[in-house]
């Protein structure tokens, strides 16, 4: 059998690697919910949150439906969040079927409420597969919508970023060219669209650093735990789903506690390599469910931070 030299370098890499061990003490973790619909889903996002708050994430987000279906419950979600937890709740905001004077309207309205943090996307139609078209009056995207933030207050604005190209996108020159356009409108870092393979995340990083983007780009991490469910996801943004990630997740549909199980190993694998990689700020998108984000944190050695420092004291 004849071994690559990449094999022998990973398994070097491995072999010197201590089983397990927790990186280095320096990852950041952020956590992505949405809006509850009901009061099931209600008590199952307050759970999420409560579990993952010791944690201590940089910050925690709540999305926004396409076309503003979610702005009230979006609005108070964060509102909440940000009232009654430790948490810095990061607010969802899309330039879709409103027109400035609106939007703005909402801005000022999670100011007052004590919100510092916009996540400002350009957002999709609320037809689904319909052509985005800007709202008469309105932004004309995410960089019109940060360039408006910016005036109203000093918001810190995270934007989206997209590793295998947004679909709307003519080509990877063009969305690279909206990229920096949001970043010079203002914006503090992008968060990308999920992803499965790290060489992913490092060949987008190179081609963000030759076009002079110096920004913060943080991965976002989508944990599988429906893989019929994140492959439509996949399609619908144009995410390559690998074939070993077919091959793990095959016969596991009526097996959901090893499914989980799996799930937490391989975005735990994915994160290692990305932090080994020179990333030390990672996004997990939650679906509103902790366990496997809590999972996953764990396994890379991120702990409770309100007991770390009660043992301290």
């Amino acid at each position: 059998m004849t071994i690559s030299v990449d094999q022998l370098t990973e398994a070097r890499r491995a072999l010197d690697t201590p089983l397990y061990a927790d990186v280095g003490g320096d990852l950041e973790v952020s956590f992505e919910f949405f809006p509850p619909k009901n009061e099931a889903m209600e008590a199952q996002l307050w759970s999420a949150v409560r579990t993952l708050e010791p944690l201590g994430p940089r910050f925690v987000s709540v999305t926004y439906g396409a076309g503003g279906t979610t702005r009230e419950r979006t609005h108070a979600t964060v509102a909440r969040i940000q009232r009654e937890t430790s948490l810095a709740a990061a607010a969802h905001l899309t330039c879709v079927e409103a027109t400035k004077a609106e939007i703005d309207a909402i801005a000022e309205e999670y100011w007052a409420a004590g919100v510092r943090h916009i996540v400002a996307l350009r957002g999709d139609p609320p037809v689904v597969g319909a052509k985005y078209a800007s709202h008469p009056g309105g932004y004309e995207n995410a960089a019109d919508l940060v360039a408006g933030l910016k005036r109203l207050h000093p918001f810190e604005v995270s934007v989206s970023a997209y590793p295998e190209c947004h679909p709307d996108s003519p080509d990877a020159a063009a969305d690279l060219d909206n990229l920096k356009r949001k970043l010079d409108a203002g914006a503090n870092r992008a968060i990308t669209q999920f992803f499965f393979e790290p060489e992913t995340f490092f060949r987008y990083r190179d081609e963000v650093a030759a076009a002079g983007v110096d920004a913060e780009i943080v991965p976002g991490i989508m944990p599988v735990m429906n893989f019929a469910s994140v492959k439509r996801m996949s399609a619908m943004c144009g995410t390559a789903v690998p074939p070993w990630m077919a091959r793990l997740f095959e016969g596991l549909d009526d097996h959901p506690a090893a499914r989980q199980l799996v799930a937490a190993t391989v975005a735990a694998e994915l994160s290692r390599r990305l932090y080994a990689g020179g990333v030390k700020q990672l996004h997990f998108y939650t679906l509103n469910r902790a366990e496997l984000a809590f999972a996953i944190c764990h396994l890379l050695g991120v702990r409770a931070k309100a007991k770390v420092e009660a043992a301290a004291a």
